[in-house]
C-alpha cells in the first residue's frame, strides 16, 4: 500500500513559551480533501503553517509520500516541499499580468513555461485573460487565478486558508465547487481550513475538528455529524436541545420518560443532547398526548414562547411543564403557532446523545 501524500505524526507548536498546537495526528491521501474546522484561535491556522513549512514543530513529524519533511532533525524550508498555497486575499501581484502571476515561480523554457500558463488558463475558464492585469478581475476571477499559480508547479499538496470567505455568496459556491473539482482531478491533497460547519461538510471528505490546539475528532462529515464525541462538537454544526439529569441505576428521568446511561455511576450527572430537527411536534391531538412510537419514546407537553420563520423552516421554542426547561424544535416550511399554545412534542431516541456532564 502506498504512503499517505501527507501525514503528520503528533506535531506539537510552541511560541513565546506556549503550547498553541499540540498533539495532531493526521493523514491526507492524493485526491483527498481534508478540512480544519474549529473556532478562532484552535490552531488550525498554525497547523496549515506547520504543514507549509513557514513554521517549525517543536515535536512531531510531518512527512508527504514517506519523505519527512519537518522532525527533530530535518526541517525542509516551504519551497522544497511540493506545497501550494492559497490565502484569503489571493496574493496576487497587482503589478504583473495574471499570465505573468501565474508563471511566477516556473522554472523552464519560456516555451515550456508558456504552454503551462495557457493550459491552467484554459482549466480555470480564464482563456485569453494573460494579459490583463489582476485589478481588472472580478473576485471570482482573481480566485482562479490565484488557484492556476498555485497549480503551476503541480504541488503534491494544497493548503488553503478559508480561500472562499472573501467572494459574494452568489459566486462561492460555484467557486468553490469548481476549485476542489479541479484539484481532486490533480490529484492533489488537499488541507483546507475553515470554521464554517456548512462549508467543511460540503467540501471534504474527511473534517478534522479542532479545539484548544488539538483534534478532538476525525471523520467522514457525515460520521462526525451523526456520532460526535461529545456535547460541543454536537453544537458546532448546529443548535441542540440538552437535558441534563442526574443517574441512578443507570438510568435518568426526563419529561421524555428514562433514558439509559450505562457506565455512570448512581449520583453521577449526564447530559442528553439532540437537534432541534429531531423533536417532533403532535399538530393534531392538543388536549392529550399522541400515541407514542419506541422510537420516539414517551411524550411531554410544552408551551409555545416564540415561533420565528427562517425561510426554509421554522423554528419554535418551548417552555417544557415538566421541569420549566426551554426546548427548540424546527418544522420545515411555515408554521407559527401563537406564544402560549400547548403542544405535545416526542423526540427520535435514535438521534439523542447521552454524554457525561463535565462541567
Amino acid at each position: 500500500m502506498t504512503a499517505p501524500r501527507l501525514q503528520i505524526e503528533h506535531a506539537c507548536a510552541h511560541f513565546d513559551g506556549r503550547e498553541v498546537v499540540c498533539g495532531v495526528d493526521l493523514t491526507v491521501r492524493a485526491g483527498e480533501i481534508l478540512c480544519l474546522l474549529g473556532p478562532s484561535g484552535c490552531g488550525k491556522s498554525t497547523t496549515l503553517r506547520m504543514i507549509a513549512g513557514i513554521d517549525r514543530p517543536s515535536r512531531g513529524r510531518i512527512l508527504a509520500d514517506g519523505e519527512v519533511l519537518s522532525d527533530g532533525d530535518i526541517h525542509l524550508p516551504p519551497e522544497a516541499r511540493g506545497v501550494g498555497l492559497i490565502f484569503q486575499d489571493f496574493a496576487l501581484f497587482p503589478h504583473l499580468s495574471v499570465a505573468q502571476n501565474i508563471a511566477f515561480g516556473l522554472r523552464g523554457s519560456g516555451v515550456d513555461v508558456k504552454k503551462r500558463v495557457d493550459e491552467l488558463l484554459e482549466r480555470v475558464d480564464l482563456g485569453g485573460y494573460g494579459d490583463k492585469p489582476p485589478h481588472m478581475l472580478s473576485g471570482g476571477e482573481q480566485q482562479r487565478v490565484a488557484l492556476a499559480r498555485a497549480l503551476a508547479p503541480r504541488p503534491r499538496i494544497m493548503l488553503m486558508d478559508e480561500p472562499f470567505s472573501g467572494l459574494d455568496n452568489r459566486l462561492r459556491d460555484g467557486i468553490r465547487d469548481e476549485t476542489l473539482a479541479l484539484l481532486k482531478e490533480e490529484g492533489t491533497a488537499v488541507v483546507l481550513v475553515t470554521h464554517e460547519p456548512e462549508e467543511a461538510m460540503r467540501m471534504a471528505d474527511q473534517i478534522a475538528l479542532m479545539r484548544d490546539g488539538g483534534v478532538v475528532q476525525t471523520g467522514a462529515p457525515y460520521n462526525i455529524y451523526t456520532s460526535p464525541c461529545d456535547k460541543d462538537a454536537a453544537a458546532f454544526f448546529s443548535d441542540i436541545n440538552v437535558i441534563t439529569g442526574e443517574v441512578h441505576g443507570a438510568l435518568i428521568d426526563t419529561a421524555f420518560g428514562q433514558f439509559l446511561a450505562p457506565g455512570v455511576p448512581d449520583g453521577g450527572e449526564v447530559e442528553i443532547v439532540f437537534r432541534p430537527q429531531h423533536v417532533k411536534i403532535d399538530f393534531d391531538r392538543k388536549g392529550k398526548g399522541p400515541n407514542p412510537t419506541p422510537q420516539d419514546g414517551v411524550p411531554a407537553r410544552g408551551v409555545v414562547e416564540r415561533a420565528r420563520f427562517m425561510g426554509h423552516e421554522s423554528l419554535v421554542e418551548f417552555r417544557m411543564d415538566f421541569d420549566g426547561s426551554m426546548l427548540k424544535a424546527t418544522v420545515p416550511n411555515v408554521f407559527l403557532p401563537k406564544p402560549g399554545t400547548a403542544l405535545w412534542l416526542t423526540i427520535r431516541r435514535d438521534r439523542c446523545f447521552v454524554f457525561p456532564n463535565r462541567n
